[in-house]
């Protein structure tokens, strides 16, 4: 999948429709822990590495004057930053030149014309990016919230896929089926496997576990997998993201991103506990250099940097969050993923598959606003509820 890790497992594409021949990506160079000094490098080495993509830099001029005579690139000024601790009200209502909204506003159609770019990288503040992108693109149709997609390393060698990672924080038992929809859409889509085994997160398997809402949306996908609308495998729990044995995973946002940073750092974690235990003595030291090219293919396989990179499903528009502490490997990482995603058409084939099953599954939009959010009170509202 990524050009930028060979290692990484390959995606099959999908032949429905003829990759992009140029793939234009808008960068939030602002965003994140370390705005340029790490969107910048990646990006440059990110065009060496493919030769038909073209790059919309947003930001302070004076931060990007570096890039202003890379090829293919373009410098989008922006006057005003969103800080990693800014509320979503001042992303909305105060901070409306910042390199965040810019960026996401190359996304957009302007008086019919083709937007500007084809995908948009940010690993500026979370919960700012949703109301953001939400706001300025909207959601697609049956869907009420976007939700945070990516994916997690197994021990066969592949990925599951799971959401939400962050986006939202409570969400309803229908909100969970909307996600389900959306991501058993993303992985058929991109992944070309027709029928994804969904699993819900739960404490347990068994369906008399979890809260009220995991409960009800434990019944929901039953009735949507009864009906063919999904392959649902029943509920999962948190070893099982693990395992290879399930394709994608749902959860709210906030289990979601628990079990994503725990799972970060319980990966940094034995890598260094391996490197202290190695560098104990002159033994331990030449049974290091032994045992290197096994350590450099199992840090390798565990290293977060490389799944870095996670799609704001359910908007009208491709929009990707990278991880906010990101440095070069891994904002790459991202880079490519929404390069990957764009040139292979995925909005519009997800787009598509997502309504077919929302219009098969009418259960899905019950209780839930259905529709476009057009004013920043309601994207505001939305986010703080989450």
């Amino acid at each position: 999948m990524s050009t930028l890790d060979p290692s990484l497992p390959s995606k099959p594409v999908a032949q429905s429709a003829a990759p992009l021949d140029v793939v234009r990506l808008a960068i939030d160079c602002m965003g994140g822990d370390h705005g340029p000094s790490v969107t910048l490098p990646a990006a440059k080495a990110f065009l060496a590495l493919h030769p038909h993509a073209e790059l919309l830099l947003v930001g302070l001029p004076e931060a990007l004057k570096e890039a202003a005579s890379w090829p293919r690139c373009r410098i989008v000024a922006a006057s005003e930053v969103v800080q990693m601790d800014d509320t979503v009200e001042v992303a909305l209502r105060r901070k409306k030149d910042s390199s965040m909204r810019v960026a996401i506003n190359q996304l957009k159609s302007v008086d019919g014309a083709p937007p500007l770019a084809d995908a948009c990288v940010s690993a500026g503040n979370t919960g700012a990016l949703m109301a953001v992108s939400r706001y300025l693109l909207k959601t697609l149709d049956g869907i009420d919230r976007p939700a945070i997609a990516s994916v997690m390393p197994t021990q066969t060698g592949g990925y599951t896929t799971m959401l939400d990672l962050g986006a939202n924080v409570d969400c309803t038992a229908e909100h969970l089926l909307q996600f389900a929809l959306m991501g058993s859409a993303l992985v058929s889509a991109v992944d070309g496997k027709e029928e994804p085994k969904v699993g819900l997160l739960n404490i347990g398997e068994e369906v008399i576990k979890g809260s009220e809402t995991i409960k009800r949306a434990g019944e929901l996908l039953r009735q949507a997998g009864a009906s063919g609308q999904l392959n649902f495998i029943g509920n999962v729990e948190g070893k099982d993201i693990f395992t290879g044995e399930v394709d994608l995973v749902v959860c709210d946002g906030f289990v979601g991103n628990v079990a994503l940073k725990t799972a970060e750092g319980l990966a940094t974690m034995i890598i260094s506990i391996i490197r202290q235990e190695f560098g104990r003595s002159w033994l331990t030291k030449a049974a290091a250099v032994l045992a290197m090219p096994v350590l450099k293919r199992f840090k390798s396989r565990v290293d977060h940097r490389r799944f870095n990179g996670a799609a704001l499903l359910g908007l009208r528009g491709l929009v990707f969050k990278s991880h906010g502490a990101a440095d070069q490997l891994a904002f790459g990482t991202a880079l490519n993923r929404a390069y990957d995603a764009a040139r292979n058409r995925l909005l519009d084939r997800v787009h598509d598959r997502i309504i077919a099953a929302l219009q098969a599954a009418p259960s899905a939009t019950e209780g839930v606003t259905v529709g476009t959010v057009d004013s920043e009170d309601k994207a505001t509202q939305v986010v703080q509820a989450a």
